[in-house]
Order: structure tokens, then sequence, then C-alpha cells
């Protein structure tokens, strides 16, 4: 992970140990006495969990707890000099509650974290299942004559994809400016209603026109929601915590394929029901849901950590005690998180600011070219199923295996992340999961057994999920409040662009094999394998370089430094890229 290295203190930052300070290099105008006084008066630390044994599992670490010991770590706001450096804005919503004396133990944060994972993270899981409940149902309805029924041919799909992907980006930095003004506790609720009223009015399509319209509108209200949700759970996990979490947040991209799978099975047979099509009533009913699930989000979401009461619940969900931890364990693992305020707004300068930083441009080009090989043939594979002769309901089920093998390959991935903490090292598996399964889709024929072609597009359907590691990836190297949210929206867009690329690579004049297609998609995997390992070098290569000069550095010199610079953020030569 990344991490900003302090000059003038015995700390761990992120599982990094600085050098002891040397009272005989502390720049003059220091008050040793002072910062004596201060050390000795402050109660002690916890000490950095260890991992049980000797044996450092493959897929989690086992940490020894022992739920009486201090859990408080050791941070920047340990040493004098260093606390008023990163102390907290009074403009800082949660401020009230940040005291650098503040000590819980294991088993005070553990019960928090618990009751964090089921007041924010279970809901947070569902409004995601609901966006993707909503945004994937295409692809059911695929199964039941859509296109035909609406007298488009593939094309005219691969076009409402494009438009939908073209709108879902551009809305994506002004989603986060509104959210950033307003609070994601409005704006994402806001969000899910209008969104949901788009996705249900689909039950009234009539033609290409409308399906292209509706295509755009649903993808500007949708666009957005995804960083906007993630920058909302930053403000209550740790940088240590929120990969897992984000890993089983994505996992309710599959369940809604899932489930999604089993509700079309069901709903599209109501076809012809007052003489209405199946896919009609898809529309309708699960845009009533997700419907349903915008409007509780207003009473579900509290600002934030300290801020869960209201008229509705007037002792909140968490006592004072519990909002001192929360608060604490959060800026001592990331100061940064109190540079803004939740509900300021972001300037014009500052995103252009973002958007000029070159350090981040590797990862934006890996947003825009990782998911490229997978996509086309996710994206076809109910369509693919009917082709080669399986019915509805049969093609609904059938994609069942690829989802469950998906939600097992997303989560051993972002534990394989965090257990040998490399990003590049989970990421690119992907490609090479992918480029052997193209390369047999590429040399089947027309004479190939449907079941051998299913089980193969299965298996790659079923791919590594790495889209959650590189989130948190470049949400890290991001390094503020500010810039992590403009970042995300950056990278998001990217992302969206290879979504937009993957949708016109599969053309009607190059089916049902897609020859042409497979070749260009085995291409860029090759290409993308080369990405990582320049992008590896890339991160590296400027953390030795810092590292040099801050290592030759005395602590008066870096401390001089910190006081005098006018570098920010991931600029800063203390702050190492996580890679």
């Amino acid at each position: 992970m990344a991490t900003v290295l302090t000059s003038d203190a015995t700390l761990k930052k992120a599982g990094v140990t600085v050098a002891e300070l040397d009272a005989s290099d502390r720049d003059s105008k220091t008050d040793i006495n002072s910062a004596s006084s201060f050390t000795d008066e402050i109660p002690p630390l916890g000490a950095p969990p260890e991992p049980t044994g000797k044996v450092r599992s493959m897929w989690w670490t086992r940490f020894s707890r022992d739920p009486d010991s201090i859990a408080t770590q050791p941070s920047v706001f340990d040493d004098p000099a260093t606390l008023e450096l990163y102390r907290p804005s009074p403009r800082y919503e949660n401020a009230h509650r940040f005291d650098p004396k503040a000590r819980w133990t294991w088993g005070e944060e553990m019960k928090i974290v618990r009751k964090i994972d089921w007041r924010i993270m279970v809901w947070a899981f569902i409004m995601f299942f609901s966006l993707d409940l909503d945004r994937s149902n295409i692809s059911q309805a695929n199964t039941d004559n859509f296109l035909q029924d609406l007298h488009m041919t593939t094309d005219d799909f691969n076009l409402g994809n494009t438009l939908f992907k073209l709108c879902f980006l551009l809305a994506e930095l002004p989603s986060q400016m509104v959210s950033k003004r307003v609070g994601p506790d409005v704006w994402i609720p806001s969000q899910m209603v209008l969104w949901s009223i788009v996705s249900f009015a689909q039950f009234w399509l009539k033609n290409r026109a409308s399906f292209l319209a509706f295509r755009c509108l649903l993808g500007f209200m949708q666009g957005g929601f995804i960083p906007d949700v993630i920058l909302y759970l930053s403000y209550f996990y740790t940088t240590k915590e929120l990969p897992l979490r984000l890993a089983w947040f994505w996992v309710s991209n599959y369940m809604a394929s899932l489930i999604g799978a089993f509700l079309a099975t069901g709903i599209l047979r109501l076809r012809a029901v007052n003489g209405i099509a199946g896919w009609k009533w898809l529309f309708l009913i699960e845009g009533l849901l997700t419907f349903a699930v915008g409007i509780l989000s207003f009473f579900l979401m509290p600002p934030s950590p300290t801020q869960t009461k209201a008229w509705y619940r007037p002792n909140g969900w968490f006592n004072e005690r519990e909002e001192v931890i929360m608060v604490n364990r959060v800026l001592r693992d990331d100061p940064s998180k109190s540079d803004m305020h939740n509900r300021e707004g972001l300037k014009f300068s500052k995103m252009i600011s973002v958007l000029m930083d070159w350090r981040m441009w590797p990862l934006y080009a890996l947003g825009l070219t990782h998911m490229i090989p997978v996509g086309p043939p996710a994206t076809y594979l109910t369509l693919s199923l009917r082709n080669l002769g399986f019915n509805t309901t049969e093609s609904n089920l059938l994609t069942i295996p690829s989802t469950v093998l998906g939600i097992i390959t997303l989560l051993l991935a972002c534990y394989l992340s965090e257990v040998i903490d490399s990003r590049v090292i989970a990421s690119v598996l992907l490609q090479f999961w992918a480029l052997p399964l193209l390369i047999a889709i590429y040399l089947f024929t027309e004479q190939t057994s449907q079941w051998v072609y299913f089980a193969v597009v299965s298996l790659l359907v079923g791919y590594p999920y790495i889209h959650p590691i590189q989130v948190a990836w470049a949400s890290t190297n991001s390094y503020s409040v500010g810039t992590r949210t403009v970042s995300a929206s950056i990278y998001n867009m990217f992302v969206q662009a290879s979504a937009i690329v993957s949708s016109n690579i599969y053309r009607s004049d190059d089916a049902p094999l897609y020859r042409r297609g497979n070749r260009v998609l085995i291409g860029i995997t090759c290409m993308n394998i080369a990405i990582y390992f320049l992008t590896w070098l890339f991160y590296r290569g400027i953390n030795l370089r810092r590292a040099k000069i801050w290592d030759a550095w005395t602590p008066k010199q870096r401390q001089e430094y910190l006081d005098t610079t006018t570098d920010e953020g991931n600029q800063k030569l203390n702050f190492r890229f996580a890679y």
C-alpha cells in the first residue's frame, strides 16, 4: 500500500518504521523539553498486530489479537511537530471527536468494525445490487426476443450499449461534484430514485429510437454512483479494511447476475400476459424494486460516523465512545481524510491539477484496457447461448456457473492482493486467465460442440474481477480526499470508455464465431501484460528515487522540508506509491 513517512519520530504508518528521532539534529526552533513532556503525557500505544506463528496463509493472514490489549496504532499524531501539520481542520465534520491521546482495545475496535459492516456495508451492498440489477437486465431481456420485438439488430444493441457507457462516463465527474457539495448521503439515494424511474419506464419501449433514448438516460442517471459509494465507505474504514470490503461490494455485481437470472427465468414467463412481452414485465418489476431501495436509502445512509442521529433515529447508531474510536482510528491510518468537510465542494482548478497528475496516468491506462479482453464474451454470453440453440430459460440458467465462478475468483484475487501486498501481480492475473481461453475460442469452428463452447466461455466469463483492487489502488495513490474524489471519477471514466470500446469489437458481419473480434482481444491481452510490467517499473522507480533522497537527509532536513514544501499529496518526497 502507499505510505507517508514522517520525519522526526519512531512511528509506524501503514506498516513502515521511521527512524528514531535524534534530538541533537532537531531544528533549533523546536522545544525539546516540550516534546519530551508531550511524550511523557501520552498513554502507551498498541503494538502492530503480528501473524500467528510463522505460517502466513496464502488466502488470509490470521492475526493474534488480545481483545483487552491496546489497538491504537502509532501515527503522525504522536509527535508534537507532525501533530500540528496533520491536525484536522475545524471545518472537518468529525473534528470534535479527534483526540490524539485516545486509546482503545482490539475488542472495542473489532466490535465497532462489525457494527459498521452491518449498518453501512450491508446497505452499500444492497444499493450496488440494485444498480447492477437495472443495468444488466438488458442481457436477460435479450433472451426474450427483445431485439426482434423492437425491430433491431445486434449493431443497434451495440449502439445502445455504447451510448449507455458514454453517458455513464460523461456523468462521472459532474456526479462527484454534486455528491461532494451536497453529501453522498443525499445524492446517492437521489440518483437511485431517478434511475429507477427511467428503468421501469422501459416498460413502454416501442422502437429503436426509444431504446437508444432510454439507454442514454439510464447511463446518465447511474454515472458516478460507484465512486460516490466508495468515497462514502472511506469515511468509515481504514485503508487496510477497504479493499476487502470493496471485494464484497463487487460481489453484489455477481449476485445481481445470479439472482437476476432466476428472477428473469420467472418474470419472462409472463410474456403474452395481457398481450405484453416478458421483457417489459422484467424492466417494470425490477425497476420498482430499485425504486424502493432508493427511497429507503434516504433513511439508511448517515452523513458520517458522528452524524447518525436523525428525527427517525433520535439516539443514533453509535455512542460518544464509539464515535471517538471510529474517527481516530481512520485518521491515524490516513490523516488526509480530514482535509475536507463531507459537504465541501471541489474547485475547478483542483480537478485540472488532478487530471494533470502524470503519476496517476498508468492506472488510468490500465482502467482503459484491462477489461476489454473479457468484455465482449461476457456481454454476448446470453445471446451466444440463444444462437447455439438454447431456449430462453436454459440461456438464463446457464449463466449461473460463470457467475458463481466469478464470485470465487474475485474474492481470491482480492485476498491475494492483500496477502502478497502486490497490486500488479494480483491484477495481471486476469490477463493470464483470459489469454489461453481466448485462443481456444478463436480456434472453435461451426462444428464445435455447443457444450464445449459453453464450458470455455463460462470459464472466461468467470474471470477474476480485479476492478476492486485497481479502484483501491488508485484511491491509495491519490492520497487526499479532494484528489481521491476526482481521480476515482477519472479512473472510472476510463473504465467506462473501455466498455465502449469492448462493446464494438464483436460486429454482426463477424457473427457467429467472431473470429476477427477474438484476434483483437488476444492482441489487447498481450498488450495489457506489457502495460502491467511497465506500471510496476514506473512506481518502483519513483519510490526508489524518492527513498534515495529522503534517506540521505537528516531528521532536521526532513522536518524543514515538511514545514516549507509546496508539494501536495502524492507529490511529497515522503509519499510512497503502492504497486
